[in-house]
């Protein structure tokens, strides 16, 4: 059985084409989601709403408990971190994680940043020793074979590698760079785009990227070891 950890960043509470004003970051998070369980009912999933009930931002006090070693820390140090402490579990736990982020002003929104702010931990996520020969900080997560799914929705359009936006894109290059320095490597990113167009641009868009999250979650699936569900036929 796998764990998925199901991340949801915007600040809009619904789904688009369900509810009005409804995110369509949270559309595709889902929908992979549902698409998961078709095929692989038994994975566990676990969810997190870092858009409507964000982290707490790090503060000097979790800087200064989270940089004393365990063994030295205060009782207060340990209540500091406790929320942490939980980001992180989930994110041990995980084989797959699946995060609804959007653009907002071309990076990820605040939530979503306090959340790797949490998850960026030292002697947790990372190692750092500066006697270390070479560099004094290395992954600690990259032998867990972890997989990240950013699904995100745009404004405008051409953020893609070689389109006319790609330079302003500091989402996907981001998330990226963050996770690979914790050791997760394989990033498969899928988005909507024309948002602030609100036309047959943006419908298209959406049918394209929910058709390439069902693509993506069959190659997943049937990359791991638990056996799929395959559905009976359907007559008539």
């Amino acid at each position: 059985m796998a764990t998925l950890l199901h991340l949801d960043a915007s600040a809009r509470s619904g789904l688009s084409g369900s509810q009005p004003h409804g995110s369509h970051s949270r559309r595709l998070s889902a929908h992979f989601v549902t698409q998961w369980q078709r095929v692989r009912p038994d994975d566990r999933v676990v969810y997190r709403d870092v858009g409507q009930q964000p982290p707490r931002p790090v503060s000097g006090d979790w800087i200064h408990a989270a940089f004393t070693k365990p063994e030295a820390r205060d009782s207060w140090m340990h209540e500091v971190l406790a929320e942490s402490d939980s980001l992180v579990d989930e994110l041990l736990e995980a084989d797959l994680i699946i995060a609804g982020v959007p653009m907002y002003n071309f990076g990820v929104p605040a939530g979503f940043k306090a959340y790797i702010d949490n998850i960026v931990r030292v002697g947790r996520t990372f190692g750092f020793d500066r006697s270390r020969p070479g560099l004094p900080y290395w992954p600690m997560l990259s032998a867990m074979g972890k997989r990240l799914v950013v699904l995100g929705a745009r404004g405008d359009y051409g953020y893609e590698p070689g389109e006319r936006m790609e330079h302003t894109n500091h989402v996907e290059p981001h998330l990226r760079t963050v996770f690979a320095y914790l050791g997760i490597e394989e990033l498969h990113s899928i988005a909507v785009e024309y948002d602030e167009f609100a036309d047959e641009r943006l419908q298209q868009s959406l049918i394209q990227a929910e058709q390439r999250v069902e693509a993506l979650v069959d190659r997943l699936a049937a990359s791991l070891d638990v056996p799929r569900v395959v559905s009976a036929p359907v007559s008539g």
